[in-house]
């Protein structure tokens, strides 16, 4: 049988579904409240609140498949293997069932018929082999073999291999236990799953969270055990049908011949054909989730947008080695929104915008590519041409392998090169980077920046002047109004404040009418001839999302929070500060609206 994408995620969600989990939809890239990763790496990572024992709406039993993104091997990206994109098949005990549960029905939808049907004997596990902590998980071990696994294919493996978490510095963890599926004779009589000579590959992990790691490094124990288990589609598919690599998998099919028809070239022509195709697909796949993401995430200098705009420009770099022409990641995109589109229907609602901000950024960068380039073969040339004089001169020379720091920050800040791209095409002419000298480079640069737009404290001001603090309580109106005037999907996406002005960044597909503009000015000059209080109470983050208060949600906040109201027009949680009654701002003025990024409108307002 062959597997394909859909067809595994159908029949994983209908087995758990069958076993009284409630399926529930995929949670953003970005998580919510936690600011220890950029991104969503694994399917209990949306989960967290309800593994720590509060009670999720939808009961107990859970089963999922979420959107991931793991970016700590992006170079690697372009062997056989590594996605910085990923879908994790999952399924959640919240105190629910344990190992004894679990384990069986494990098993069950390895081996069954009516399941993934492979043979018990060509399954193997293993489990925590224990350590000055806790003891070896016998009663996993004594269940998989129960279940119908031969005892000489259960091993126990120590903590690093047999240990999960937590997803960032803190939160749940325990032991696990993973399943292999045996590909191939072992390679010798001490081989295990965790040789790297191929005959054991991963397909499955079940774990069992009894332990929640605090912010000093401690490990407590959790009121309630729960089981978190995690199966990548694309590996498993890639161990189902017998391939070699995840990206032969039917997910990639339609991508791969639309780059074979834009480049005249074929996947596995040869080696480095073949890694472009894979890091074409990886990027422009992974891209296309973040872009059409309900979080927005566009490329820029910073977190989340850093990580995007790198991986495009990484793709541009490699599309360059097959001849792919500019333009050409837009169109790969298309066939993965084909793909994807009755399973993230967010992707097809976005595609226009995907399109464009993937075509701008393209642009961007192969503006400055092939002078970058040039600047790149400058640098290298120049060390080589000091090593060959200086070894002439002097035998016990050591020659230089590293490109200068300042250089480095050179081509990122003349030509757009993020560092790692230089630091990986160093390492293809075997030289390094001076990174420590880069983010010297870096900082200096910094510093000597001007202050302005770049000096941000809390809320996007500039200072804390009376100024400021009034045209940070004109934002909170401003914003309120924008959603009642323009739409309740408005959400603030950047804002800046000076003495002078307040800028303040928002989604919007279409620019605002001048009817809009007025509507929105006469609505808060409204509310600032009424005198109106502004309110400032602390309470718990959870009163204040259950009463509607808006807040950037994907923003760290603590257990208890500001909140400012402006009678029954405006509530956000927000550090402050502001005003103590409207009346004192003045009158209220757009200056400018105008395009930000694709789908994102900015205004920039003043009072008078």
């Amino acid at each position: 049988m062959k597997y394909t994408g859909q067809t595994l995620r159908e029949m994983y969600l209908g087995f758990f579904k069958e076993r009284g989990h409630k399926v529930i939809p995929s949670a953003s890239l970005i998580p919510e409240n936690d600011p220890t990763v950029l991104f969503t790496t694994a399917g209990m990572h949306p989960l967290v609140p309800y593994l720590l024992g509060e009670k999720h709406p939808a009961g107990t039993r859970l089963t999922d498949v979420q959107k991931c993104v793991r970016t700590g091997d992006i170079d690697d990206v372009g062997d056989e293997r590594h996605c910085t994109f990923f879908e994790m098949l999952g399924n959640w005990s919240l105190g629910d069932y344990f190992k004894e549960e679990m384990i069986p029905w494990s098993y069950e939808f390895l081996t069954g018929e009516k399941y993934l049907n492979i043979p018990s004997d060509q399954i193997a596990v293993t489990v925590f082999g224990g350590d000055e902590t806790l003891p070896c998980d016998t009663e996993a071990a004594a269940l998989w073999e129960k279940a119908g696994i031969k005892k000489e294919n259960i091993y126990f493996m120590p903590r690093e291999n047999n240990w999960w978490g937590p997803a960032g510095l803190t939160g749940p963890c325990g032991t696990d236990t993973e399943m292999f599926v045996i590909r191939k004779p072992k390679c010798s009589p001490t081989c295990n799953p965790d040789c790297n000579c191929g005959a054991f590959l991963e397909i499955w992990n079940d774990v069992f969270m009894r332990f929640n790691k605090t912010a000093d490094g401690k490990y407590e124990e959790l009121a309630q055990k729960n089981v978190d288990t995690g199966m990548g589609l694309e590996r498993a598919l890639c161990v189902l049908n017998g391939k070699s690599s995840v990206y032969e998998t039917d997910i990639f099919e339609n991508a791969i011949k639309v780059i074979a028809q834009l480049t005249g070239k074929n996947y596995g022509d040869d080696e480095e054909t073949t890694k472009a195709f894979r890091v074409l697909l990886d990027h422009t796949r992974t891209a296309t989730f973040m872009l059409g993401d309900e979080k927005g995430i566009v490329p820029s200098n910073t977190d989340q947008g850093y990580i995007l705009r790198r991986i495009i420009r990484r793709a541009v770099r490699f599309g360059r080695k097959i001849d792919l022409p500019e333009g050409s990641l837009a169109k790969i995109s298309a066939a993965f929104i084909d793909e994807y589109k009755d399973v993230y229907p967010e992707l097809k609602i976005n595609a226009d915008k995907i399109a464009e901000e993937l075509a701008r950024e393209e642009g961007k960068f192969n503006k400055t590519l092939q002078q970058g380039l040039k600047e790149f073969e400058k640098c290298l040339n120049g060390i080589e041409r000091k090593n060959a004089f200086m070894s002439q001169k002097d035998p016990a020379y050591v020659p230089e392998k590293a490109i200068g720091g300042k250089q480095a920050f050179h081509l990122y800040d003349t030509y757009g090169f993020p560092v790692e791209i230089t630091a990986e095409m160093a390492k293809e002419r075997g030289f390094d980077v001076d990174m420590d000298g880069y983010k010297a480079a870096f900082e200096e640069h910094q510093s000597k920046s001007k202050a302005g737009s770049e000096q941000k404290f809390a809320c996007g001001l500039a200072d804390h002047k009376e100024a400021t603090t009034k045209l940070h309580t004109a934002t909170h109106l401003l914003h309120a109004a924008l959603k009642k005037v323009c739409s309740p999907d408005v959400n603030q996406k950047g804002s800046n404040i000076t003495e002078e002005r307040l800028r303040f960044d928002f989604n919007l597909p279409q620019p605002m009418t001048q009817e809009q503009i007025k509507a929105v000015e006469d609505m808060v000059n409204d509310v600032i001839a009424q005198n109106i209080p502004v309110e400032m109470k602390e309470i718990s983050l959870e009163e204040a999302k259950a009463a509607g208060f808006t807040g950037l949600f994907e923003s760290k906040y603590g257990e208890r929070v500001k909140t400012y109201t402006v009678g029954e027009f405006s509530k956000e949680i927000c550090g402050g500060p502001h005003v103590e009654s409207t009346g004192v701002l003045g009158k209220f003025r757009i200056v400018k609206e105008q395009s930000c990024g694709s789908g994102l409108r900015r205004i920039k307002a003043v009072l008078e």
